[in-house]
C-alpha cells in the first residue's frame, strides 16, 4: 500500500452550497463546512480546499463559480475525496450530475456525504447509486416547483393579491398607495395623450423641462430605491427582536437614479393596473430577441395573454385589490403600443416646436409631400429648400385651432380613451377569447375533432384581429381627448403641454406651408393653408 493510499493522506475538497441566503449571513454554508470538517477529521482526510457557492441555486439556472473550480481541480488530479452535506447540495440538474459522475469516475475520486453514504463512481454500482441520487434530487426540485406554481396559479384564479415585489401604486397586501397610484394614472394619461416614454421617464426623474411640458406627471424617487428603503426598514425592525448573530443584512441604499423607459413600458403593459389577475408558467413566457414582427408583437402581448380567465373564458375579477386605471384606458395603451407603425414613440416633449414634423410643405407634390422640420428660428423643407419664420405660422395655427375648438360640433370629432365604444370592443375581444378557451376545453375532452377545433380558433383569432384594428383606429386620436372633452376646449388647449397641443392640431387640421418670396417683408396668411379634417 503506497503512502497515497493511506486514508490519512487522502486530499479532501469540501463543497458547500446554499440556494437562498438573501441576507448574506452565510450561516448555512458555515454550518455545513463545520460538519464536513468534522467528518474529514474523523476519517483523517487532509482538507486541501473549501469551495463555497452561497446564495446560488443548484438547478442549473445560474453558473456556480466554485463548483466549476472544483471540477477543474478534480480534472487536474488535485483531489481524492469530495465532501458535501448531501447529494442535492452538490447538484440538482442533469448536466451537472453527469459532469460530477464522469469526473469522479475518470479520476477515481470518492464522493462522500455528511448525511449519506460514500459513492465510488469507479464502479458500476457506484455510478448507478449516483444516478439514482441525482434523479431524486431533480425530482425534489421539480415537485417543489410544481407545488409553488400550483399555489401561484390558485391565487391568480381566485383573483387574490399576487406575491412578490410590489408594483408601483400597490402595497404588498394589495391596498393602494395613493400618491403612487396618482403617478400611475398620470403615466397612462400622458402616454395616451401622445407623450414619449422617454419624456415621461424624465418627468418622473425631476427633469425641469420635461416636468414643465408634462405637468401632470409628478417627480418620484426611483421605485427600486424605494423598495430597498422599505426592505431595510423591515429588516431593521426584525433585527431588534433577534440576537446579533441572526441579524439580517441591511444593504446600503444607492443614490437615486433616473427612471428608465423600460420601467415605464412595464407599467403600461401590466394588466394588474386595469384590475386583471395574471398568471403564466415560466416555460410559456417569451424570452430573447425576435427578428420577425409577428414574434415581437406576441412578446409585447405576453402579459395580456397571461390574464387569468374563469371557466367561461371571462377575466377573473380582483379580490383584495382595486384597479388603478380603467379597462378602456388600459386597452387604449395596449392598442397604441401594439401599433406596428409605432417604431418608437418619439413625439411629445422630445419635439421642441409645435410644427416640427407636423406641418407639411405646400410646394411638394402630393405623392411626396414632405413634413417640415425646425431650422434655426423657423421651419424648412429640405426638398424644396425654403425657410419660413416660425412665430407667425404658429400664431396663425393656434388661432385657427382655438376657433375650431369653440364650435358646437367639436365633441363628435373624437373617440376618447374612455369612450363606451372602446369598452364595447374590449368586451367583444374578451368574448372571442372565451370562445377559444371553450374550444380548448372541448378539444381536450374529445367533444370536437381537430378540424372543427381549428376552424373555431381560426375564426375567433381573425375576429380578434379585426376588433384590435378597429380599436386602434378609434383610439389613435385619443391623445386630444382631454382637450376636446373639457368644458372650455380652447382654454384647455392654450394651457395644455406641447404634446397635447400637437395631438389636437394633428386631429383637427392639416397645415400646408408655402414658399415666401425671398427678401419680402411681412406675413401673408394665404401662404399657410389650414385644411379642416
Amino acid at each position: 500500500m503506497s503512502s497515497r493510499e493511506h486514508p490519512a493522506q487522502l486530499r479532501a475538497a469540501i463543497y458547500v452550497r446554499i440556494s437562498l441566503d438573501p441576507e448574506q449571513t452565510r450561516l448555512g454554508v458555515e454550518r455545513h463546512r463545520e460538519d464536513a470538517q468534522r467528518l474529514a477529521d474523523f476519517r483523517r482526510y487532509q482538507v486541501v480546499n473549501v469551495y463555497e457557492d452561497n446564495d446560488v441555486t443548484g438547478s442549473g439556472r445560474r453558473r456556480r463559480p466554485e463548483f466549476e473550480r472544483l471540477l477543474a481541480d478534480i480534472e487536474a488530479d488535485r483531489v481524492d475525496v469530495v465532501i458535501a452535506q448531501e447529494w442535492p447540495r452538490l447538484e440538482r440538474n442533469r448536466t451537472d450530475g453527469v459532469r460530477v459522475i464522469e469526473a469522479a469516475k475518470d479520476h477515481h475520486v470518492l464522493l462522500t456525504f455528511v448525511k449519506g453514504s460514500d459513492i465510488d463512481c469507479s464502479t458500476a454500482a457506484g455510478r448507478l447509486a449516483a444516478d439514482m441520487f441525482s434523479a431524486f434530487a431533480r425530482n425534489e426540485i421539480e415537485v417543489k416547483s410544481e407545488r409553488q406554481s400550483g399555489a401561484q396559479s390558485q391565487r391568480a384564479r381566485q383573483g387574490r393579491v399576487p406575491k412578490g415585489t410590489r408594483p408601483l401604486g400597490y402595497a404588498v397586501d394589495g391596498s393602494t398607495i395613493l400618491h403612487e397610484a396618482e403617478a400611475v394614472r398620470a403615466i397612462y394619461s400622458a402616454f395616451v395623450s401622445g407623450v414619449a416614454l422617454n419624456a415621461i421617464a424624465k418627468a418622473l426623474s425631476g427633469d425641469a423641462r420635461a416636468r414643465a411640458a408634462v405637468p401632470g406627471v409628478p417627480q418620484l424617487p426611483n421605485h427600486s430605491r424605494t423598495l430597498m428603503i422599505e426592505r431595510n426598514k423591515r429588516r431593521d425592525e426584525e433585527n431588534r427582536h433577534l440576537p446579533k448573530e441572526l441579524h439580517k443584512w441591511i444593504r446600503p441604499v444607492p443614490e437615486d437614479r433616473a427612471w428608465s423607459t423600460s420601467t415605464i413600458l412595464g407599467i403600461l403593459r401590466n394588466p394588474r393596473y386595469a384590475g386583471y389577475s395574471t398568471y403564466q408558467k415560466k416555460s410559456e413566457r417569451p424570452s430573447g430577441y425576435a427578428k420577425d414582427a409577428v414574434t415581437r408583437l406576441s412578446k409585447r402581448r405576453a402579459l395580456r395573454e397571461a390574464i387569468v380567465r374563469d371557466e367561461h373564458g371571462m377575466p377573473v375579477p380582483p379580490n383584495g385589490w382595486e384597479a388603478i386605471v380603467s379597462e378602456a384606458q388600459w386597452w387604449t395603451a395596449q392598442a397604441m403600443l401594439d401599433d406596428e407603425a409605432r417604431a418608437t414613440n418619439r413625439v411629445g416633449t422630445e419635439r421642441r416646436h409645435v410644427g416640427s414634423g407636423l406641418y407639411m410643405c405646400g410646394e411638394c407634390g402630393k405623392e411626396k409631400r414632405q413634413k417640415l422640420r425646425s431650422h434655426s428660428r423657423g421651419y424648412e423643407c429640405h426638398v424644396c429648400g425654403f425657410h419660413r419664420t416660425r412665430e407667425p405660422i404658429d400664431d396663425l395655427v393656434d388661432r385657427k385651432v382655438r376657433e375650431r375648438l369653440d364650435e358646437a360640433d367639436l365633441r363628435d370629432l373624437l373617440v376618447g380613451a374612455d369612450d363606451p365604444r372602446v369598452a364595447v370592443i374590449a368586451q367583444a375581444v374578451e368574448s372571442q377569447q372565451a370562445r377559444i378557451a371553450r374550444a380548448d376545453d372541448d378539444y381536450a375532452a374529445e367533444n370536437i375533432d381537430g378540424p372543427l377545433y381549428r376552424r373555431i380558433v381560426d375564426a375567433a383569432k381573425a375576429e380578434i384581429a379585426r376588433l384590435e384594428k378597429e380599436r386602434l383606429e378609434l383610439t389613435a386620436g385619443s391623445a386630444a381627448a382631454d382637450v376636446l372633452g373639457a368644458g372650455r376646449p380652447a382654454e384647455a388647449f392654450a394651457n395644455a403641454d406641447l404634446a397635447t397641443r400637437r395631438a389636437v392640431i394633428d386631429e383637427l387640421v392639416d397645415v400646408y406651408v408655402k414658399r415666401w418670396p425671398r427678401g419680402k417683408k411681412g406675413f401673408d396668411e394665404s401662404s399657410v393653408e389650414i385644411v379642416r379634417k
